[in-house]
């Protein structure tokens, strides 16, 4: 695994406004921590760290060397990334203390390389599975990814944590080895629903109930005629 050279000071003060200040010049806050020792206050330069977290995104090891007070070169590892909501603009990052000869717990990208036949051949979909798996290693054989062929799969076809391990002789993988990487998935089919009879029937006219006996005007009588006026009784001839 590659290591990158990473400067850094010991920063004075915390707080929204020493970091808000830091980020103004270029800078970020950092904490190292980890080794039993005291958490330090640090700064880093954003462009280095936008440089090494754009090379190696997870779990990046770090030659450090420290400006200042209990500063000092080391070896760390980048264990977070914090990155505005919004933004994704980098706004803090957390570093451990590590040995080169000492195991660490790390997230490793997965890497999915090919086109399955499935796909080619059979109009699959390739579906991929969990992006990041968590090891345990040496730093200086920490992976920059797990990377998966699925050039091979056909419809219903996965490839499992337990397929690729052999290829990783210095990894532990500490996810269940049955966890799906990628698969073959049938092609989706949309069916056509033919439209019924009640859907294409002339809709039916409905009278307002109550009109006849509410005595609305022009209200159609039983039967479907339209109610005619009462005579009037004609009067007697004198």
């Amino acid at each position: 695994m590659e290591r990158f050279d990473l400067q850094s000071n010991v920063r004075g003060g915390s707080g929204k406004g020493v970091a808000r200040k830091l980020r103004e010049d270029g800078r970020l806050p950092a904490v190292l921590y980890g080794r039993r020792e005291a958490p330090l206050g640090l700064s880093l330069s954003e462009t280095d760290v936008r440089n090494i977290l754009r090379k190696h995104p997870d779990s990046a090891i770090v030659d450090l060397t420290v400006d200042g007070p209990g500063g000092g070169s080391m070896n760390a590892i980048i264990r977070d990334v914090q990155r505005h909501p919004a933004s994704g603009r980098i706004l803090h990052v957390d570093l451990q203390r590590i040995a080169l000869d000492e195991q660490v717990r790390v997230e490793v990208h997965v890497e999915v390389r090919g086109t399955p036949a499935g796909v080619k051949e059979q109009s699959g979909v390739l579906e991929h599975g969990t992006r990041t798996l968590n090891v345990m290693t040496l730093p200086t054989d920490i992976p920059d990814s797990i990377v998966v062929d699925v050039s091979a799969l056909r419809i219903h076809d996965s490839v499992r944590i337990r397929d690729v391990s052999d290829a990783y002789p210095k990894i532990q993988f500490l996810d269940d080895p049955d966890t799906t990487l990628a698969t073959v998935i049938p092609p989706v089919v949309e069916a056509v629903v033919a439209p019924t009879e009640a859907a294409v029937a002339e809709p039916e006219l409905i009278r307002k109930p109550g009109a006849e006996e509410e005595g609305e005007e022009g209200a159609p009588a039983a039967g479907g005629a339209k109610a005619a006026p009462a005579k009037e009784e004609k009067k007697d001839k004198k």
